[in-house]
């Protein structure tokens, strides 16, 4: 289950898409989240993968999703489910008091005995950073950037609702609900993670420098990607989360004003030529099957 443009969202969706692995979409209402009501768990993505037995197996949080799928694609005769049990999710009082919950592992792929020939702890360890880099710094400048001003808000909401078909797949009263609400409450809420993150008004002159700390990072390896010739999970998370603002103006600008053109254009197109084309093996197939919601 899923919003179609919800970064953590488009994150696991680019995993699976670059790696031609095929999954159904159960569209959530953002405001009213009708969809959610069978899970306690009540944040997207949620996947459900197939296990062995024929069950299924509930994954959240969408580093562990894509921390578990990349662990099950390295060596397919691995359960999904017993996989998952490596992702445990703690509980624990933050210095406020306030309740968190955190997924243990989630930057982790789990080889097992079966470590890649290429394996070396300074790659990986390279790639856990930027992954983390991806969830700590970059989505948060996502909302303050596309919900700038009520303008912005309602045009990415506009947006939302064509990427996402809303009019195809709710109620015309319940498409517009989401529009409007939606766009009015994220405008507020943009607020106040702007000051939440320490971000000034000039909110586009963060992304940009969030984002040429990537550019610089590649031309200072001399690599197309963080993961050389190819992309890897990094590059893949922060690809996904970018994804997330692509029909926004604040994206049109982050094109204008950075360097970071090449590098998404050449995962995208890596992504819509995988998209869908299941290159997985027939163990894979006949194993594995995703929803995700």
């Amino acid at each position: 289950m899923l919003f179609q443009t919800c970064p953590f969202c488009c994150k696991v969706r680019a995993f699976l898409d670059y790696h031609g692995l095929s999954y159904s979409i159960v569209e959530v209402d953002a405001v009213l989240r009708q969809d959610l009501r069978w899970s306690d768990y009540r944040k997207v993505p949620i996947l459900l993968a197939k296990r062995k037995d024929g069950k299924y197996v509930q994954l959240t949080d969408s580093s562990a999703i894509v921390s578990v799928l990349a662990s099950y694609l390295h060596d397919p005769s691995q359960d999904i489910g017993e996989l998952a049990n490596f992702y445990p999710t703690i509980s624990f009082f933050d210095d406020s008091g306030a309740k968190k919950e955190e997924v243990m592992n989630k930057y982790f792929i789990m080889y097992q005995e079966k470590v890649p020939e290429n394996f070396t702890g300074k790659t990986t360890r390279d790639e856990r950073k930027w992954r983390s880099w991806a969830d700590d710094e970059l989505v948060h400048l996502i909302s303050p950037n596309v919900y700038r001003t009520r303008k912005e808000a309602f045009e990415t909401f506009e947006w939302f609702s064509e990427a996402g078909e809303w009019s195809v797949l709710f109620p015309q009263w319940e498409r517009n609900m989401m529009v409007y609400i939606g766009a009015y409450a994220m405008w507020l809420i943009s607020k106040r993670l702007k000051k939440k993150y320490g971000l000034t008004d000039d909110v586009r002159s963060h992304i940009y420098d969030s984002l040429g700390k990537l550019t610089s990072e590649l031309k200072m390896r001399g690599t197309k990607y963080l993961g050389g010739d190819r992309p890897n999970l990094a590059d893949l998370s922060i690809f996904g989360i970018l994804c997330s603002m692509e029909g926004c103006s604040a994206f049109k600008e982050c094109l204008q004003n950075t360097d970071i053109g090449p590098w998404f254009n050449g995962i995208k197109e890596l992504t819509v030529k995988s998209k869908g084309h299941a290159v997985i093996n027939e163990a894979l197939l006949r194993n594995m099957q995703h929803n995700i919601t």
